[in-house]
Parts: structure tokens; sequence; C-alpha cells
């Protein structure tokens, strides 16, 4: 359900693809992603087998479901069904988990201080929606900084106290699925979305070579996230012994960027479709070279904060995508996303090389220290210094 409001963002930024319009759907990424978020701590904490906890799921899919359906007229029409829906799945979802536990629990405690906070920012959400859409802001933007801030201080609540990050252990290998899951799905559902745009517009050679193109570059992103980083952030997050701040910082906050270049890449990929002839406006570039950019800007700060290093590479390949997108406005469209696929694509070999070699040595290693012989690992390439000098692995 909520690849489908990232699907709903996408589309509302194509058809306003100005300052206002990228404000806009950046705001309401905000608010998708948060719902999604507690949902997603919600399950990891309790037993989706129980009926109860099904029924919650259940009611929070509805609520999902017509806040999603309300995105578009979210500034507009359908601003209260947007907030009510919101609110709903917020409160409904925090309370409910609330009476599921025994007062005894130690999670108890800590869901009664989200449900205050829920409360203090959802009063404010509809008081938005019932304001004219020049002054919805004033009162949603305090709503949304509440419902962001609020695990930073850890949830404070006079008479309550604060919650510690260790209050709310998570399972981390459930945990890094789901938003493995949700990204996965998010990059496919921008291919099949394209697919249909294109079949849509015609399959003449142009267009079938800017579908080739934005598949390529779409693949590549998704390598570039399941690859060696995400494997090992999973078992880093399973073993450490505070999940809570860990998937708090990395999974909670940095993962936006990331899904807001999904949403980017996904709306260049339409404007592709549609245009691949013409050269691209000053948002068009934004979105086809920005948005694998931030992608990778994101995944850079996720890998920093979970193994505590930077992979040059991907910088290297952000700072090239900057330079690319220099002179993007004077040639078509389908060239641009050409050289996009391309510099992504050379990153995915890049590193998969790498790794490859940083295996191979690790197979050294044992074989050297273990004198077993190794036909295709001869000492001739690989010796005691490659032994010696192993990088450790990220």
């Amino acid at each position: 359900m909520y690849v489908f409001a990232v699907t709903q963002l996408s589309h509302l930024l194509i058809h306003d693809l100005t300052i206002t319009g990228a404000a806009h759907t950046a705001f309401l990424l905000l608010v998708v992603w948060w719902a999604w978020i507690y949902t997603t701590w919600m399950v990891n904490w309790f037993d989706p087998a129980s009926g109860k906890v099904r029924l919650v799921i259940v009611s929070s899919t509805l609520a999902s479901l017509l806040m999603s359906t309300a995105i578009p007229g979210a500034f507009g029409a359908h601003a209260l069904l947007f907030a009510v829906s919101y609110v709903a799945l917020q409160i409904g979802r925090n309370i409910a988990a609330t009476a599921l536990l025994r007062r005894e629990h130690a999670l108890r405690l800590t869901l009664e201080r989200i449900s205050c906070w829920s409360l203090l920012s959802g009063a404010i959400w509809i008081a938005g929606a019932l304001m004219p859409g020049s002054l919805r802001l004033a009162l949603w933007g305090p709503a949304l900084l509440i419902d962001l801030s609020a695990p930073i201080v850890g949830y404070w609540t006079p008479g309550l106290g604060r919650s510690l990050t260790d209050d709310y252990p998570i399972e981390g290998g459930h945990f890094a699925e789901r938003f493995q899951s949700f990204i996965i799905i998010a990059l496919g559902e921008s291919i099949v979305v394209t697919g249909a745009t294109a079949s849509d517009t015609g399959l003449s050679t142009p267009v079938i070579a800017s579908l080739v193109s934005a598949f390529l570059g779409t693949g590549a992103l998704w390598w570039l996230y399941f690859g060696q980083v995400a494997e090992n952030s999973r078992r880093r997050l399973a073993q450490a012994e505070d999940t809570g701040v860990l998937a708090r910082d990395a999974y909670t906050y940095l993962h936006l960027p990331i899904v807001a270049g999904i949403i980017m890449v996904a709306v260049g990929d339409e404007l592709l479709i549609s245009h691949p002839d013409q050269s691209l406006t000053t948002g068009g570039i934004v979105m086809m070279v920005g948005g694998p950019a931030l992608y990778l800007a994101g995944e850079s700060l996720f890998r920093l904060r979970m193994i505590g290093s930077v992979n040059t590479k991907r910088v290297a390949t952000v700072v090239a995508l900057c330079f690319l997108g220099l002179p993007a406005g004077s040639v078509s469209a389908l060239l641009v996303s050409i050289g996009v696929a391309l510099l992504l694509v050379a990153l995915a070999l890049w590193e998969y090389r790498a790794l490859r070699h940083n295996v191979d040595i690790e197979t050294a290693a044992v074989a050297l220290t273990s004198g077993i012989r190794t036909p295709h690992l001869e000492a001739d390439f690989y010796n005691e210094a490659d032994v010696e000098n192993l990088p450790e692995r990220s």
C-alpha cells in the first residue's frame, strides 16, 4: 500500500514539476514515510500471527489506502481526507498497540509516550486541514516537525518521562529485511510504470531505446543497494547491542533520501519515455540526474552510519552525475539517460570487480595460512603482501 503512495507522489511531482510542486511532494513524502515507519516498528514488536495484531494491521492498511488515494488533492479538495486518514492511522495504531500490552510490559510505557505525541500532532493536523490553503502549511509544518522530532527527544512526555533507544529493541534481521523489501518493490513499481508509459506512448525506436536505458539505470540501482553493504548491515543490526538507536538512525532517517531518489528516478523515466528526442527542462534534468545522485548519497550516509566508512567510488559517481547534468539541457533526454545508465552500470561493475578481488584474496589468505594448494590462486598473483594488506570487509 505504501508503494502505491510512492507512485502517487511521483505522479504528483510529474504534473507539477516546479519548486512549489517539489516542495509539496517532499512534504507529503515525509508524511507517508513516517506512517510506514511506525507500522514497520510495530510489526517488528508484535506477532503478526495474532488475530488482534492482524486486525490492527488491516485497519492500518485501510487508513493508508485512503491517505494514499488523497495524495493528489492533499493540498486542495482532499486535505481533510488526507489528514484524517493519517491521524487515524497514527493514533489508532499506536493506541491499539499500547492496549495489546500488559501494564508491566517493557514496551508499554514507550508506546504510551508515542501515543501522547500522536495525539498532540494529530490535533494540529486536523486543524490544519480545516484551514484555507494559504494557512494550511502554517499548521501542518509544525505538526510534521513534532512527528519527526519525537524519536530524537525520546518521546519525552510530562509525567511519563523519556524513552531510551534500548527501551525499544527490535529483531534486527527482520527489521532490515522490511526495508529491503520496500526498496525492491518501489524500484520494481517504477519499472512497471515506465513500461506502461512506453506502451501508451507507442513503441517507436527511440521509446524502446529509452525503455532499455531506464531499465539499465534502475537495475543498476537495485544491484548497488542489494550488495555486500546491505547484507553486512542487516547482520550488524541483528548483532548490535543497542538495536534501537542503529535502526532509528540508519533506517528510519537515512533511508529517506534513498526513497526520495527512487521517486525522482521514476519521474525522470516518465519524462524520458514521453519525449525521448527532446531536451529536458531544468526540472527534468534535476529528476534524471539528481535522482540517482540523491539515491547514492543516501546509501553513502547509510553505510557511514552502519559501518563507519565512506564508499569513495559512490561519492565519485555522485560528482560525475553532477557534472553530467551541466550540458544536459543541450542534448536529448535519451542521451542524458544513456549517460546516467552508463555511469551507474560502470559503478556496479567496478564495485563487483573490487568485491570479487577481495573475496579471492581472502580465499588465498586461507590457503596460504593453512598450507592448502589452490591451483587457481597461485602465489605469483596473490602473495603474502596481499594477505597482509587485506582490507576489512565492510
